[in-house]
């Protein structure tokens, strides 16, 4: 076990600390000094506060989750229930409770994790073990490093550690550490061709390196992630690429397999990059992320086209009716790609995490905060609701972590100044070192008004720039009245207290067409609005229509229809449609095309769409994303 050395190197409190000498052309700016206070993402936080975590405490409760480890610490006796990864969700559990008490104390979640890391420590083995489902089954440990899970949920374990210990609470970091340094003696040997079939692990230890500053932690996470493609997992449930084993991460060019576990390790990879400058590293995860985007990525950010094997797929494989988009892969995506932004400065990347964040990941959590979706299909013929809690249970704390921690992904500091790259009414304290110390004041409406102000509030008297993130969606963007493309809009001056930007994004709905190569909507059309995805429920169909039967024109521009009562007062959007009638097809499977049913009177209709991320929250009747463009 560790003693008292344990003891935190960083003073940034935020889920991200890299090293003075780390290769970034941007910083995190501590969470303790970045506060979302109104809109959309504040009101997710607060439901998350209100109500998601204490649901996450009933919940692993009520699915014996936390009695495992009480049995483990000879505290109760019984059998052992759940998966054999279940700790991690005790882990990512704990890692929100953190991040949330950062932002605010509250007694009952202090509580809460005060409890639940004695119950944790009092589990661990004397060497530093901790695995419940291990403890208990009496199988050797490290057995199967293929789907046991012990090196993931060690590393939800460290990074949850990580979390509690910047925010206060080194306690649960000592019994990381603890684990962290069995690790290191067991898989450390330069001649060990052992890794992980789970990555996740790779980004913990690296972040136990910053935390820490002792080296052994990012050496393993080295040899865990160059372990990678030479066959390791050879005849194992799942092909080569499920695991990232086909071939070596340095020379992959393409994203391939299972996607949380392919995301989670480009995260780590490219933490790596960024601590050891290695520069293949970063070379293969611009290529992987390229092949991700341009061929593999939903319209919401989502990734994952196969229930088989929860995989990414092929090129183009991205069927709206079968998609996963498991949540958990649209945490890890927002995860890498915050680490790209920070270690190249380009916009692309806060482009994505905002397509993911508002789309792909906020869909994963019901707007009440007691209801999760596992995956996210773009399209549904009815009966996919949200459930209250899940056997494989990885998704609903995952969200709870994120949404606790949301205030880390809006700005950061380089050498000339502050960047803003989400934009939200918050305060935002930074200390940059041409800036100094400097407190900004943003108010807006966003997403659903793109006009953005900022305030400086404080600062010193030097030279600094401001820049301020302009999605790749946004036309006609202006600053201060001036045009600016999409990109950064880099605003230097020597800035005085009281001074005022205000950034214009026209959000009013458009139209969006599929990339061609994509078979499953090709002629078929999506609506968006500013960085939102639309969707169309049957319930809010003209009566007697059916989803099947909805087309779209494209002759008028949609418009805003006001906001929706029982969605939160999010607004929606009309569109031009028709409901077309095809009852002559209804007895008929194929036709020779020279006897087509006449498609009979297409009757005009304003269709009415609701963001993505609020459908399945009036019942679970259809949706769809994509639909077919009227003739």
């Amino acid at each position: 076990m560790t003693d008292s050395g344990v003891t935190s190197v960083q003073t940034i409190g935020s889920s991200i600390a890299p090293t003075a000498s780390a290769r970034m052309r941007l910083r995190p700016i501590d969470g303790r000094g970045v506060v979302i206070r109104d809109g959309l993402l504040a009101d997710r936080q607060r439901v998350n506060r209100e109500v998601t975590l204490l649901r996450g405490a009933e919940e692993l409760e009520r699915a014996g989750t936390l009695d495992n480890l009480r049995i483990a610490a000879g505290r109760v006796s019984g059998d052992r229930r759940g998966m054999v990864f279940s700790d991690s969700d005790v882990y990512k559990w704990l890692e929100a409770l953190a991040w949330e008490t950062q932002r605010e104390p509250d007694g009952e979640l202090e509580r809460l994790a005060s409890e639940t890391t004695e119950l944790v420590a009092a589990a661990q083995q004397p060497d530093g073990y901790l695995n419940s489902y291990w403890q208990l089954d009496g199988r050797e440990r490290w057995s199967d490093l293929e789907m046991g899970h012990e090196l993931y949920s060690a590393g939800h374990l460290i990074q949850a550690g990580i979390a509690a210990a910047r925010t206060g609470s080194p306690r649960l970091l000592e019994v990381a550490r603890g684990f962290a340094d069995l690790l290191v003696d067991v898989f450390g040997s330069d001649t060990d061709p052992r890794t992980d079939g789970h990555s996740e692990i790779e980004v913990a230890l690296v972040e136990l390196y910053r935390e820490t500053a002792d080296r052994r932690y990012l050496a393993l996470g080295d040899k865990l992630t160059s372990r990678r493609g030479f066959g390791f997992f050879v005849g194992g449930r799942f092909n080569l690429p499920y695991y990232q084993d086909v071939e070596p991460v340095r020379e992959a060019r393409s994203i391939v397999g299972h996607a949380v576990r392919a995301l989670y390790l480009a995260a780590g990879v490219t933490d790596l990059y960024a601590e050891t400058g290695d520069e293949t590293l970063l070379e293969a995860m611009l290529s992987q992320w390229d092949d991700l985007v341009s061929t593999k990525t939903y319209l919401t950010g989502g990734i994952g086209s196969r229930h088989y094997d929860e995989s990414i797929g092929e090129p183009y494989e991205l069927p709206p009716d079968r998609a996963y988009c498991e949540t958990c892969a649209a945490i890890a995506s927002i995860m890498w790609n915050w680490r790209l932004l920070l270690v190249t400065g380009e916009s692309r990347f806060a482009d994505l995490i905002e397509r993911t964040l508002y789309n792909g990941f906020l869909a994963g959590l019901s707007l009440d905060g007691g209801w999760f979706f596992y995956t996210n299909p773009l399209q549904s013929r009815g009966g996919h609701a949200r459930h209250s809690w899940n056997p494989v249970a990885c998704c609903p704390p995952n969200i709870m972590r994120l949404l606790a921690s949301l205030h880390h992904y809006l700005a950061t500091t380089s050498d000339g100044g502050v960047q803003l790259h989400q934009y939200a009414t918050s305060t935002i304290r930074a200390v940059g070192r041409a800036a100094g110390p400097v407190e900004l004041a943003v108010e807006t409406g966003y997403p659903w008004s793109g006009s953005v102000t900022v305030e400086v509030v404080a600062c010193g008297d030097a030279e600094w720039t401001l820049s301020l993130r302009v999605p790749a969606w946004a036309r006609g963007a202006v600053v201060d009245g001036q045009p600016v493309a999409p990109g950064y809009a880099e605003l230097t001056r020597r800035w005085r207290p009281g001074d005022r930007v205000v950034l214009e994004l026209d959000v009013s709905p458009r139209l969006t067409a599929p990339n061609p190569r994509i078979d499953a909507v090709r002629g078929c059309l999506a609506l968006e609005r500013g960085p939102v995805v639309y969707c169309f429920e049957a319930g809010d169909l003209p009566a007697g229509a059916n989803l099947a039967d909805v087309a779209l024109q494209t002759e008028a521009e949609p418009a805003d229809s006001g906001p929706l009562a029982p969605l939160g007062g999010v607004p929606a959007v009309s569109v031009a449609g028709v409901v077309r009638d095809l009852d002559g097809w209804r007895q008929i499977e194929y036709v020779d095309v020279r006897e087509l049913p006449r498609d009979g009177a297409a009757a005009p209709a304003r269709l009415l769409a609701v963001p993505y991320f609020a459908w399945a929250n009036r019942g679970d009747g259809g949706m769809r994303v994509w639909l077919p463009r009227s003739d």
